[in-house]
């Protein structure tokens, strides 16, 4: 291989001895082109130039000297060999060069030494080229690790074979909120707040999965905790090796973290949405025929009693009849609400009112013991919701405060206009960044282990003594709320009382609240005509006798061709038909618009023991239609049925 010519740059004001250097150079078999100058200005011009693989330049010239060059040469090229080639230099003066960066320096009157010098020259700034090259491609390469690092998702963890963490990237920083200095093993837990999978148990050093891949582990999918000071509680999966070096010896670790915090609140989600599911089968396969029972049950014993005197023997027993019934009603429709499948009753209302107005009846139920101290944003924004069900969720809340203080403390509630940012949303499960209004209950009772908070909303249970709770006020609420398209969280501490956090979604426009429409009459009797449509024989027979008890006059019938020929064949005026939502055959709604066609003007008052969705699928929910749920009292009905009437006596 032929090598390349060698450019040199040689300073010096003596021509012969530039030629005695050329001949230094051609005699030791370099090829070169040589350059000569011997003024400063020339120096500098041939400087800037460039392209020069070495410089020599004598010690000692007229306007100039070899050390002014070197410094030079050493400010425009760093690297440049520079070889000083003198007929006399001192001892002091070569060790200045050297150390001013000097690469050599030769006597001229030992110029034999020059070619070994520039070749050994040549190769050492051939080495630091290639060094600087490597380290700089070295420094590229770190830079694209670190930016990778800095801007994944996961977390990377990495210590040396002592166990100290030298590498620390911004996932981590920010699920633990500290900064990436080095922490040695015994500081590990302590200083980030690692716990077991269960988020309770402390993880001991040996435990962790940059540990385990410190000591030659091939750590997969290992779940940890972080509970940092502030709080935010990050569940993470990791998966970490060791780090070798050339020799195979092991220098260290490294661990990869990934966080499942949404995936597990979203598992979660999950099992209690299958809870859900299989209780709400449960629940809507039985609605319809226990509704319907407990109907009867409840209406008979309330005929029963208002045919007796306070003085009756028997009154006691159809008391206690009367109040089984309506206990078993209370809990279908606890089931019901649990399960996201009650009918409810939307309206767009403003929450801080509902609260205002319950301030009263809720202090009457917490008793002297406690204070009750209610905070209200000024024009609590509007939500979309069944008043009924949302008053039964604070009156759960506040019994459920107020049994957790048997020595009496004090329960706030508050209702506030929130907007969640994406990282305010992080403290709660399901809940999405925008708008809300959000209700809270406090207490400052007793607490709750987070072992009872995993389970407060599940069906049945409950830390009472038995016989104190059937263990559904909890999970009641937590239906009503999904089902209301709101979300329910707790904050708890053994000893430090509780919070219950629920966020209402903002309803789309701001109507005012309207009032329950109001019965005109005082008392629920009447003297219209009714015709009432139910398949169930004992239901049919219990409403028919009530309403004639109320003086109205009832027609009844089982099927639709009976309800038709009421229709076709009454000769006088038929005010109301009360008919079931499903009937054998036909639904409750398709019937009712057969008779309105034979007697235009007729109202319809439906009921059903049926759950929402079958309701729904009737079309009973629409605006306007007049609804009653099974199981019903007696009084309630006959109410309802004088709502209808008077309201559309209002119209006309």
């Amino acid at each position: 291989m032929t090598e390349s010519r060698i450019r040199i740059l040689h300073l010096d004001d003596d021509p012969n001895d530039h030629e005695l250097v050329l001949e230094a150079l051609q005699a030791d078999g370099l090829s070169c082109d040589v350059e000569f100058v011997s003024a400063r200005k020339d120096f500098e011009r041939a400087l800037a130039l460039d392209g020069f693989d070495v410089i020599l330049s004598d010690f000692k010239l007229p306007d100039y000297d070899g050390l002014a060059a070197l410094r030079l040469v050493r400010r425009m090229h760093p690297d440049q060999p520079f070889i000083l080639v003198s007929g006399t230099i001192g001892e002091q003066a070569a060790i200045e060069s050297l150390r001013s960066g000097a690469t050599d320096y030769v006597l001229k009157d030992r110029l034999n030494a020059l070619g070994p010098s520039v070749r050994r020259a040549l190769a050492e700034s051939r080495e630091k080229r290639g060094r600087r090259k490597a380290e700089a491609e070295l420094q590229k390469e770190q830079r694209f690790l670190r930016a990778v690092l800095e801007n994944v998702e996961a977390g990377i963890v990495a210590c040396d074979e002592s166990g100290t963490i030298t590498l620390f990237n911004r996932s981590m920083r920010e699920w633990h909120g500290l900064p990436p200095d080095p922490v040695p093993p015994d500081r590990w837990s302590a200083q980030y707040g690692l716990f077991g999978a269960d988020g309770k148990t402390p993880l001991t050093t040996e435990d962790t999965p940059l540990w385990r891949a410190l000591h030659g582990e091939s750590v997969r999918n290992a779940e940890v905790t972080i509970v940092p000071e502030n709080g935010k509680r990050h569940t993470l999966i990791g998966s970490g090796e060791p780090i070798h070096d050339a020799s195979g010896r092991r220098i260290g670790a490294v661990v990869a973290l990934h966080d499942v915090t949404e995936l597990k609140s979203l598992e979660r989600q999950l099992r209690q949405s299958q809870k859900l599911e299989a209780i709400g089968r449960l629940a809507g396969g039985v609605a319809h025929d226990f509704n319907n029972m407990l109907g009867v049950i409840i209406g008979y014993s309330e005929m029963a009693l208002r045919g007796m005197t306070p003085t009756d023997p028997r009154r006691t027993q159809i008391e206690q009849i009367h109040k089984a019934g309506e206990r078993a009603a209370t809990l279908t429709r606890q089931l019901l609400a649990f399960s996201r499948k009650q009918i409810l009753e939307l309206r767009v209302l403003d929450l801080g009112t509902l609260v205002t107005d319950m301030n009263k009846m809720l202090r009457r139920l917490i008793g002297e013991d406690v204070d009750l101290l209610t905070r209200l944003d000024r024009d609590v924004r509007p939500i979309k919701a069944d008043p009924g069900q949302i008053e039964q969720i604070v009156m759960n809340l506040v019994v459920n405060a107020r049994d957790a203080m048997p020595q009496g403390g004090a329960i706030t509630i508050d209702v506030q206009n929130v907007v969640l940012d994406a990282d305010q949303v992080r403290a709660y499960e399901g809940v999405k960044p925008g708008p809300y209004v959000r209700l809270s209950v406090s207490d400052t009772g007793e607490g709750m282990s987070s072992e009872v908070q995993a389970q407060i909303f599940e069906p049945f249970f409950t830390t009472k003594e038995l016989g104190k709770g059937t263990g559904l006020g909890l999970s009641t609420v937590y239906g009503i709320v999904s089902q209301s398209g709101g979300t329910i969280a707790v904050w708890s501490e053994p000893g430090q009382g509780t919070r219950f956090d629920i966020h209402f979604p903002v309803a789309d426009r701001a109507v005012h609240v309207q009032p329950s429409r109001a019965v005109t009459s005082d008392s629920p009797e009447g003297a219209e005509t009714i015709l009432v449509v139910e398949d169930d024989h004992a239901i049919r027979r219990l409403l028919c006798e009530s309403l004639q008890e109320f003086g109205y006059t009832v027609l009844d019938a089982g099927e639709i061709r009976e309800a038709t020929r009421h229709c076709e064949e009454h000769p006088g005026p038929i005010h109301l038909v009360i008919s079931d939502v499903v009937l054998p055959g036909v639904g409750g709604r398709e019937l009712t618009q057969k008779l309105v066609a034979i007697r235009p003007g007729i109202k319809v008052l439906f009921m059903s023991g049926y759950t929402d969705d079958a309701v729904v699928r009737q079309g009973v929910l629409d605006k306007g239609v007049q609804f009653i749920q099974k199981p019903f009292t007696l009084v309630a009905l006959a109410r309802k049925v004088r709502e209808v009437m008077d309201e559309a006596r209002a119209r006309a």
